[in-house]
Parts: C-alpha cells; structure tokens; sequence
C-alpha cells in the first residue's frame, strides 16, 4: 500500500510478491578487480526471466551502484523477474581506478561488465543459493538510466564509429532517459567531452522501449528534452516511446527515493515508470503478451495526465 500514489493506480499490475536479494555476489575479471552485482528475484518460482539493470553517473556516491536504483530493481523483482546489478567501473563506491585506461566514463568496460555477467550467469546462481537453477537464461532483458542507457544501447546494437558491441542473447531493453545524438547534436563543450555519445541508432534492431521526461532538459545539447527520444525514432528496434508528463531525467525518482539522482520527487509518475516498464518488459520477454496492451489502454483513464505512449508504426 502507497498513499502517495493515485492516477497511476489505474495502471495495472500484478500484486507484489515476497523477494529475496544477495549481495555482494562478485565475477573475477581478468588485469582488475572483481566485479560486484546484486541480484534480486521472487522467493518462489522457477523459469524467472532476466534482466540486467546498468546503472547511471549520478552526484550521489552510492545511487551509481549494485546499491541504488532500489524502487525500479525491488518492483520488478517483487513481480516475477531476476534483476542482477552491476557495480560499474566509473561507480564512486565500487568502481576502477581514476587513473585506469579509460577513466572517468570507462563506457568500453561498462559494457565489457555487463557480457561478464551474459558469460557467467552459471556462477553468479551459485552465489545465490535460494535462486539456484530458477533463472531462465534465454529471455534476457537489458534496461539502462542515464549513462547506462547508453551502455544498454550499445548491447542493443547501435554503433560507436563503426564498432560494433551488440550481444544477440539480450533479446529486449528498456532506455530509461538515454543519450540522444552525439556529435553535430551536442554543445562543441560536450562533443569534445562526450565523444562516446556519438551513437548510430540505426543499427540497434534488438527490440526496445525508450523512456523520457517530458521535463528532462539536458545540458549536453540545445535541442531540449526531445534530445532522450532519438533512440526511438532512429533505431528499427524501438517499438515505444514513453514519455512522463512533469518529470525530469529522474523518471520520477527511480534512482533512488530521496536521491540527488532525484530531481523532481514524484511518487505517482514513478509509479507509472515503473508499471509501464514492467508490463513492457513481461510482454517483451514474452511472460505475458496482454500486459502492454493492457496498459497502454489503461491510459485512457485516469493516468493519462501522467504518461503519454507513442508506438513505432510497425510495433
């Protein structure tokens, strides 16, 4: 029960059910130290579904870890998938040294984590004895904030000059306020230092949902909040787009409740962030074909103040 939520009630969604977490479960990785994840799943049930959750570079030093992103991890844990997190390598609390190859974004190894855990999926169910041989490794989902929505499009399939870093056994990702265009697209302060967002969608055919706020202004480039919406309109995988009314990059709060990451506390849109992800992500994965459908219809009610889905016009 939330008595801050209210529109988004309308949204459904299944009920809650009880999880159980590990952390640290941790992955050697060759010339560096090891890396830790956390993994959240259902206490009961078997063929759980995948999804590895890539956090952002927020101000906060914890957020930006296998620690943070607790409201969007725990509810879709709490109804019916495995969330593993990494502690990536530009991560404050846990991450690589600042004088290490590729500091301070280390993007490259970002990715490189995430295959880690596609690469030992065996070893990280041992870790976690009650989730055990209940982890369905075949419908991977790969969902991402921020900079780790960049990270995910790169899995995805979109290209870094020509280069391609894309993992066919992720079959579905979620772009939670990702990077749009790089180079011409960004202030010249921000192409000289963001290099890396200089992406090509076009090669990024995995299917996809892109998530935005519709308050989400970013500094990196002039164009406004339509900037975190390229992905959706560039890649032949994206099949959604969604865009929360009255929020900014942090969705609503889905880095963390009380967060920095946090820019405009929002319990209601969170809610919605959470429960159209989910339902995508079920239809996606292929758990339950009607949860998309049935909430984009129910944002004809109540909700629709708060979230407004535009679908690809072959999705």
């Amino acid at each position: 029960m939330n008595n801050l939520i209210d529109l988004s009630r309308s949204i459904v969604t299944p009920e809650a059910e009880l999880t159980v977490a590990y952390t640290p479960i941790t992955l050697p990785m060759a010339g560096r130290t090891p890396l830790e994840l956390r993994l959240t799943a259902p206490a009961a049930g078997n063929g759980l579904p995948i999804v590895l959750l890539s956090h952002g570079a927020g101000p906060s030093k914890y957020i930006p870890s296998k620690d943070g992103y607790a409201p969007l991890a725990q509810f879709w844990a709490e109804r019916g998938f495995a969330v593993i997190q990494p502690t990536h390598g530009n991560s404050p609390v846990g991450g690589l040294s600042k004088d290490a190859p590729g500091a301070p974004y280390f993007w490259r190894q970002r990715v490189s984590e995430m295959k880690a855990i596609l690469d030992h999926l065996d070893e990280v169910e041992q870790q976690a004895p009650a989730i055990t041989g209940r982890l369905d490794h075949r419908p991977i989902a790969a969902a991402g904030h921020s900079l780790g929505g960049h990270t995910v499009s790169l899995l995805l399939g979109a290209q870094l000059a020509g280069e391609s870093f894309a993992d066919p056994r992720v079959s579905a990702g979620v772009l939670l306020a990702a990077p749009g265009r790089g180079g011409g697209d960004l202030t010249e302060h921000s192409a000289a230092r963001f290099p890396f967002f200089d992406v090509d969608f076009a090669h990024m055919k995995t299917r996809s949902l892109v998530v935005c706020g519709a308050d989400d202004d970013p500094h990196f480039t002039s164009r406004g909040p339509e900037w975190h919406a390229d992905a959706f309109h560039d890649s032949p995988g994206a099949n959604a787009l969604i865009k929360l009314q009255g929020v900014g990059h942090g969705l609503g709060g889905i880095a963390g409740l009380d967060a920095k990451e946090t820019d405009i506390e929002a319990p209601d849109s969170l809610e919605a962030t959470r429960r159209l992800s989910l339902a995508w992500l079920r239809t996606a994965l292929g758990v339950d074909i009607g949860a998309w459908p049935a909430a984009i219809a129910s944002l004809d009610g109540p909700a629709s103040a708060l979230a407004q889905v535009t679908l690809a016009t072959d999705a």
